[in-house]
Parts: C-alpha cells; sequence; structure tokens
C-alpha cells in the first residue's frame, strides 16, 4: 500500500470521528508531521505518515519528540493495521467526557 493510500484511509477515519484532516506544510521547518487530525473534545494528533515499513528520517523523529515534550500526541503510521486501531482507540476515548482545563 501506498503512503497516499494510507493518508487517504486516515482522513477518512478521522472525518467518520467528526474531526478534520488537515495536510500540514511548514515552510522554512523541515521535518514536521504530514498531517493534524482535529477531534471533538479538544484532541489533536500530529501524525506521520509513512510507506508501509519505512520509518521516520532523524529529523522528524526529533520533530515529533519536540511535540511530544510540548504535551502534544504524536503518531508514525506506517501501516493500515494501525489505521485501524487508531480508529478502535478513537471510538473509546470520543465517549469521554471534554476536558475543558487550560
Amino acid at each position: 500500500m501506498l503512503e497516499k493510500n494510507l493518508e487517504k484511509k486516515l482522513t477518512t477515519i478521522i472525518k467518520k470521528h467528526g474531526g478534520q484532516c488537515w495536510k500540514l506544510t511548514s515552510p522554512g521547518t523541515a521535518g514536521v508531521p504530514d498531517r493534524i487530525a482535529i477531534l471533538p473534545n479538544g484532541k489533536t494528533i500530529f501524525i506521520e505518515l509513512k510507506a508501509p515499513n519505512k520509518k521516520p528520517r532523524p529529523l522528524q523523529t526529533r520533530q515529533q519528540q519536540k511535540l511530544k515534550n510540548l504535551g502534544h500526541h504524536t503518531l508514525t503510521i506506517n501501516h493500515p493495521d494501525q489505521i485501524q486501531k487508531l480508529d478502535q482507540e478513537l471510538e473509546q476515548e470520543l465517549k469521554q467526557e471534554p476536558d475543558n482545563a487550560l
């Protein structure tokens, strides 16, 4: 499965859960994740998509770690099974009450 096919499946799943899955570009900042999933209840996930069984480049890994250090959720998806797992996790998480604390 090509990376673009993973991207299409991911976008479909995020929309199914009432969210938006935007293509993320950041001119002047290399290595940022490919997509940002903006979901109900204030949940946001930065997602790096790779071709099946490929891994992020070191710069991409560093950028993901910076986001994690700031308290954001990040994922690398390189297999269709990971999208199905995300679908199941979102099904459970989004049933919970929103966290309105800032």
